[in-house]
């Protein structure tokens, strides 16, 4: 079928593709795994039940066809799965994607950065919630410290990728960082994307009074920088992005809680084991594993994948905005990426 046809019998754009690809973190974060929940007694998915690379470039491909010209790769820490430059590899191949990212704690970038960019890979989008060690440390969970994240940002800058930093913003815990940060990245010359704390999964304790949003980060900014908004890049985009003043680094915001963008989602999930989100905060997953496993074609694995998202009436972030939450259930972070 010509992929023109294809995309034309989607009720809305499909452009973006997060996969996770390992259900599993060497942090302990507790916006998406609190140590009281993800500890050592804790059975994480066994390897027969995450999608095989080869499972995942096949999806990959079917997705193209139906317009996805995105993918990024996500966890847990994506790069705790083995051999993870050959998937990227295999991914970079197919006809349509024009962009691959990687969402990462950092810790392993600086070892595999350039193994990543020679693999395929773009851009790499590094979490780090404060500049402050010791607070880093309790963020983490690991007594990790910012030096290895701060290595990988640079190793990775230095190979060639793309970087962007995530700053989750959580009231009460690292709002003493919003600054510092901004003051880091602008000198490093880095994009800094603030995010606001969301109510994923059913583990991270959220409250609204934690919550952040961005005209009050913005506020906070402006005492110290001059900003200049920008345009957006494409239909879907998710980030309402600035620029420092006559440079060209960019801040960015995530507003899914003071500001949502349901209307415009554009972004379909692979979780770990297999199952398709059509929401971040939708606990409701369709098996795809179990259809890869059959003996069905892509053409058939593709008409289903069009009714899935034909039928997606997600807006749990409108409904929060609203005051009409109804889900209950959400899947983990861990299971979903970001």
């Amino acid at each position: 079928m010509d992929p023109i046809k294809v995309t034309d019998a989607l009720e809305r754009p499909l452009r973006d593709l997060r996969i996770s690809v390992i259900d599993r973190c060497n942090f302990r974060c507790q916006y998406c795994m609190p140590a009281e929940i993800f500890n050592e007694s804790f059975k994480f998915l066994p390897r027969e039940e995450l999608l095989s690379y080869e499972e995942i470039e096949r999806l990959a491909k079917i997705f193209a066809v139906l317009g996805v010209k995105k993918i990024r790769l996500t966890g847990g820490e994506p790069l705790l799965r083995k051999n993870l430059p050959y998937l990227v590899s295999q991914l970079s191949k197919i006809d349509g994607i024009e962009d691959i990212g990687l969402t990462t704690n950092g810790i392993f970038l600086k070892k595999y950065s350039k193994e990543l960019k020679e693999a395929g890979l773009n851009r790499v989008n590094v979490s780090l919630d404060s500049m402050d060690d010791e607070l880093f440390k309790k963020i983490n969970g690991r007594n990790v410290g910012t030096k290895p994240v701060l290595e990988g940002i640079f190793a990775a800058r230095e190979a060639g990728l793309g970087v962007k930093v995530n700053m989750v913003a959580k009231k009460g815990l690292n709002d003493s960082q919003i600054l510092p940060m901004a003051r880091f990245c602008k000198e490093e010359g880095l994009q800094l994307r603030y995010i606001e704390f969301m109510d994923v999964g059913s583990t991270n304790g959220w409250h609204l009074d934690n919550v952040i949003t961005k005209n009050d980060i913005l506020a906070l900014l402006q005492q110290e920088f001059e900003f200049e908004p920008m345009e957006q890049d494409y239909f879907g985009e998710v980030a309402q992005r600035y620029r420092y003043a006559g440079t060209d680094t960019e801040v960015g915001f995530i507003t899914s809680v003071s500001e949502s963008f349901c209307g415009s989602c554009t972004r379909a999930r692979l979780s770990a084991k297999g199952d398709l989100y059509t929401c971040l905060f939708n606990g409701n997953g369709h098996d795809i594993k179990s259809l890869v496993r059959s003996d069905l074609s892509d053409e058939a694995i593709r008409n289903h994948i069009i009714e899935i998202w034909n039928h997606r009436r997600d807006r749990y972030s409108d409904e929060r905005t609203e005051g009409k939450i109804k889900h209950d259930g959400k899947i983990e972070m861990s299971y979903i990426g970001g």
